[in-house]
């Protein structure tokens, strides 16, 4: 018979307390249980542990030895327990979710990170594409759900609101606007503009805006890839529409100058999309909720960004209604 975690906890008490009986008290077991768990590691080992001096315990050189693999032991056990306790109660599963730049830039990591303390047992697969790759995913059920732009009724596919975000104009650290103060396009001059492709449902969304406000577009260069879309513009003259909800860490970084549209503001819906055929999991709506919530948070400087160009509106039009 080879020793147990119980008798390395009863031998160990025994040597720091140097007495069974006070070992005993400590391990909440009897006097005669601790002998008799001492007594059976000296049989199976060949050695005694301790002398008996009086009423106190001497350990031997034996015991010095083995009470130090025996913390090791004890320690071991009680890491392998405490790194299992982390994945006791929550949910349970596997989850696929979609999203685009949009969402993956922001809102995503602090969502990620609330939800893998809170459901430590979920696998979670997220992927990102744009909207018309996430609505044809979305169709043949690989995700539980994806957010993107509100777009008409898809046939299998179920469509809620999610959030509304505004637009912003996205240029170099370099540009001679105000970082933050509302533009108008038609007021910039020729521009050089950075879009999506026609696959993006923002595109047919985006050129109607060009023609509505009157902006004078020199240029414009396609480009599906966000991470390139953003160096560039950082880099050169070239600008770009991305949504305010993607570009709130940079309003305070102030690494790229931004500018929320105005005369007229543009703003973008968000929707969940989500296979008709299907019921959402209990792990992907526990998702869903942790990731609308830190979306929420991420896009509330937006709104102390309208407020305080309402403001400056109104004293415009007060100051203009006293001359």
């Amino acid at each position: 018979m080879t020793e147990s975690l119980k008798d390395l906890r009863l031998f160990v008490a025994a040597y720091e307390e140097r007495s069974f009986t006070a070992a005993a008290a400590r391990e909440h077991a009897t006097q005669s249980g601790v002998s008799q768990h001492i007594r059976k590691l000296e049989d199976y080992f060949r050695v005694s542990l301790f002398e008996r001096v009086g009423t106190r315990i001497v350990p031997t050189p034996a015991a010095e030895a083995f009470y130090a693999r025996c913390l090791d032991v004890l320690r071991a056990h009680q890491a392998a327990r405490a790194s299992i306790s982390r994945f006791v109660g929550g949910l349970s599963g596997e989850i696929s979710i979609g999203l685009m730049p949009t969402m993956t830039r922001s809102a995503l990591a602090p969502a990620l990170a609330r939800y893998a303390t809170e459901h430590p047992n979920v696998t979670v697969r997220v992927v990102e594409a744009y909207s018309g790759v996430l609505t044809d995913q979305v169709l043949a059920g690989i995700h539980d759900f994806a957010i993107v732009p509100a777009v008409a009724g898809v046939r299998g596919v179920r469509a809620h609101p999610f959030i509304r975000t505004p637009e912003v104009l996205v240029s170099t650290p370099t540009s001679k606007l105000a970082h933050m103060r509302p533009v108008a396009l038609a007021d910039l001059g020729p521009l050089k503009v950075v879009v999506p492709g026609p696959a993006n449902t923002r595109r047919q969304t985006l050129e109607s805006y060009f023609a509505r406000s009157g902006a004078a577009v020199e240029r414009m260069m396609e480009l599906d890839a966000m991470m390139g879309t953003l160096d560039l513009v950082s880099r050169t003259d070239w600008v770009t529409i991305l949504p305010g909800v993607m570009m709130s860490s940079d309003v305070e970084r102030r690494q790229l100058r931004i500018n929320p549209l105005a005369a007229p503001p543009l703003s973008l819906e968000l929707a969940l999309i989500e296979p008709a055929r299907r019921v959402m999991s209990e792990a992907a709506k526990a998702f869903l909720a942790v990731l609308e919530e830190e979306t929420i948070a991420v896009n509330a400087c937006w709104s102390k960004v309208a407020a305080e160009a309402a403001g400056r509106r109104r004293r415009r039009r007060q100051k203009s209604g006293g001359r």
